[in-house]
């Protein structure tokens, strides 16, 4: 199974503008998540797709791999695809590249996922975190996820869900990792369909997967992850690469 990883690099981001060329502990965002993959050894190549050629100038700098995108692409998703589609590979792992601290651990085991599903019921799968501060869980740059009993699923929003109305429940809460693995044929099919209501509604490309039919699989991972959203989300990741550096 020829298993590759790919990540979609947008230079201009809507909430925080050229955050993959800001500096995080010495080195650029795009960069450190770009080691962080090689680093894994779990890949038959690592690969960055960009239309930005500030990101091509940075990942030529340091020797990695990077390809331009040739059309603009509301999503990862359909860029990644669009990098992708004469390739002969299996499995796509698509990597945001604002998701610096992504592990080894989380991410065999994503792919694990395929190894076990002899039948190819499972279109794709992607990684949870479980929230448990009340302001992660209503912080819309938060996507959260629900699934049912066998891990795949259900919705994705910004909003909390589920909604607590009952007091007396225990409920648990899980955000979604901006890392998830295709089987080819699934990225192709999302790049040939049309945007969603629901996907244009909630910005969630994942959204579209479920509106067409297909099965997301969800691996809860305990690992500490820092998405760079905001300002904010830089500030801690620095914060959380001194001390643990």
């Amino acid at each position: 199974m020829k298993v590759i990883a790919v990540i979609p690099a947008r230079l201009e981001a809507s909430r925080f503008p050229g955050k993959l060329l800001k500096d995080l502990g010495g080195k650029s965002v795009i960069r450190r998540t770009y080691e962080a993959a090689v680093s894994t050894q779990l890949f038959d190549q690592v690969l960055v797709v960009t239309d930005s050629n500030r990101i091509v100038e940075e990942i030529n700098s340091f020797d990695g791999n990077v390809v331009s995108s040739s059309k603009e692409h509301d999503c990862g998703s359909d860029r990644i695809a669009e990098a992708v589609q004469d390739m002969e590979v299996d499995i796509v792992l698509n990597i945001q590249g604002d998701e610096p601290f992504i592990d080894k651990e989380s991410l065999s085991n994503l792919l694990d996922v395929f190894q076990k599903d002899a039948s190819q019921l499972i279109d794709l799968a992607s990684l949870m975190i479980p929230l448990t501060q009340k302001e992660d869980i209503e912080n819309p740059n938060n996507v959260k996820v629900i699934v049912d009993r066998n891990k795949f699923a259900l919705y994705f929003s910004r909003s909390p869900i589920p909604y607590p109305r009952a007091n007396d429940i225990s409920l648990h809460y899980f955000k979604h990792v901006g890392i998830y693995a295709f089987r080819k044929q699934a990225l192709m099919d999302f790049y040939n369909a049309s945007t969603t209501p629901l996907e244009a509604a909630e910005k969630i490309e994942c959204i579209r997967h479920l509106e067409y039919g297909k099965r997301i699989k969800m691996v809860e991972t305990a690992r500490y992850s820092i998405g760079i959203d905001t300002p904010d989300d830089l500030e801690k990741a620095n914060a959380y690469l001194m001390k643990n550096s």
